[in-house]
């Protein structure tokens, strides 16, 4: 389709995407991505630029060779991301820019595009020892389904967010707002998000989880056997019974393994649970926002009578622990052997303190994931498995604006990227409703050629800071701080 056809409206159709808008002078797409100017369509974004020698972000020049000074730089220095870049669709035509750049001596080409992705969605991962929902739970957005909880990391609950079942497999309003909260998430906007029969959480990439309003500190130290095996030694000589309350794995010292090689008596203590190895209980309680991830508020309530035959006796002393240390509490057997709340001494807070100090702060991590594969690689290559043999064989690196990914082993080019790792504003989408993210290939000139690449497409660095690209030469370029 010709960009400068107009119709008897005045109105330009722009063929960025499927949806094929018709779009008015001086104003934008459905996207809000591309615009008409002029009777021109124009990216309404600019190119970014990744520089290493900048500290904080800045115009590095326009695509104006009245303004350039016409002096090189440093290929190794800049690196063309395709955050506004243009996209190829509908991907019969080279990539909007094919970059080539000399790096040690090495001539270096960078396939940059803005794909449109409806396979596609976000890894989060939530450091909180709160239960947010159970595994398999649907996770959703304004009240749509978005996704689901998956399977619990170590000191973190994960969710799986996104995927073409939800873009395009169900009404349009789950669509849609998946659509929305996805270009969200990994813009590193704050995402309100319910979890069926389980908790509200707050997520934005790089900073703390908010469950049902509270905001998070701090990750576990670990299990509850884990945190025994570390700080048994801590408590040695100073308490009787240690008993670290977990939802996962609760521990407890007299009987735990480092106990016993520390010497550790034992104490006639029962903990209401199923027991595991010697020291470790699994299901004490029910998951919750309380003790290290149950349902409790008095952790008492795990425990049965104490058994005199195994060494209980009025004045033994018991610390219970959370594994973030966020909740402790000090008690004494009275001369019915029941624990009564007690002053921590001042010998035991150090110990404490330490389960503190040694937990991470929580964070939640965002991570973008998506199957590059389809047409858009006819924007790199005429002949597109060659382009996914070449990242298979790691002789093409992938980036996602700029970011290293992670290509997954198997069939296709299907990746992951840290999206706190990328220049702001990174993701679009076009309402199909898909996403848009920026997506770079880079590999030797050589190799280029030999897969088929569009090798008469290629320009300098040099060439596209001075002259722009099909969307316009009076837009401008960014720079950007480089990872």
């Amino acid at each position: 389709m010709d960009r400068q056809r107009t119709t008897p409206a005045d109105k330009i159709r722009c063929d960025a995407c499927p949806v094929m808008c018709y779009i008015a002078e001086g104003k934008i797409g459905a996207c809000d991505r591309y615009a008409n100017r002029d009777g021109r369509i124009i990216r309404c974004d600019p190119l970014t630029v990744l520089d290493r020698r900048i500290e904080q972000g800045g115009e590095i020049r326009p695509f104006l060779k009245s303004d350039w000074d016409g002096g090189l730089v440093a290929g190794d220095d800049l690196f063309v991301t395709a955050v506004g870049s243009g996209t190829t669709y509908p991907d019969y035509k080279p990539a909007p820019f094919i970059v080539s750049r000399e790096i040690d001596g090495v001539d270096f080409v960078t396939v940059v595009t803005e794909a449109i992705f409806s396979y596609c969605g976000v890894k989060v991962k939530i450091d909180t020892d709160r239960h947010i929902g159970r595994e398999g739970a649907v996770v959703r957005a304004q009240g749509e389904a978005v996704g689901l909880m998956i399977t619990s990391e170590y000191g973190s609950q994960m969710m799986s967010l996104g995927g073409v079942d939800h873009l395009t497999g169900g009404s349009k309003p789950e669509g849609r707002v998946t659509c929305d909260t996805l270009m969200r998430l990994c813009n590193r906007e704050a995402v309100a998000l319910e979890v069926d029969g389980g908790a509200t959480v707050v997520v934005q990439a790089g900073q703390a989880p908010v469950v049902d309003g509270h905001r998070e500190e701090r990750m576990r130290v670990g299990c509850g056997s884990a945190t025994i095996g570390m700080f048994a030694v801590q408590w040695q000589g100073l308490v009787d019974e240690v008993v670290v309350v977990d939802d996962h794995i609760t521990g407890v010292v007299s009987e735990h393994q480092a106990g016993k090689v520390l010497g550790w008596p034992d104490t006639g203590i029962r903990i209401k649970g199923r027991r595991s190895t010697p020291g470790r209980y699994f299901q004490v309680a029910e998951p919750g926002l309380g003790w290290g991830g149950t349902d409790i508020t008095d952790p008492l309530t795990i425990l049965g009578d104490w058994n005199p035959k195994k060494g209980a006796h009025p004045g033994l002393t018991l610390l219970m622990v959370s594994t973030t240390g966020e909740q402790w509490g000090y008690y004494v057997l009275d001369d019915a052997l029941v624990p009564r709340p007690a002053d921590l001494p001042d010998a035991l807070k150090p110990s404490v303190d330490l389960i503190a100090e040694n937990c991470e702060p929580a964070m939640c991590t965002v991570m973008f994931m998506g199957g590059a594969g389809g047409s858009l690689r006819s924007g790199v290559t005429k002949n597109p498995v060659q382009l996914t043999r070449s990242v298979q064989a790691l002789k093409t690196q992938v980036t996602v604006g700029g970011a290293r990914a992670y290509v997954w082993p198997g069939g296709g080019i299907t990746l992951m990227a840290d999206v706190t790792q990328m220049p702001d504003d990174a993701f679009g989408y076009v309402p199909t409703p898909a996403i848009v993210a920026p997506l770079e290939f880079t590999l030797r000139r050589d190799d280029y050629r030999a897969l088929g690449g569009h090798d008469g497409a290629v320009r300098t660095l040099d060439d596209v800071l001075e002259t722009g690209g099909a969307y316009g030469a009076d837009s401008r370029a960014v720079a950007r701080k480089r990872s």
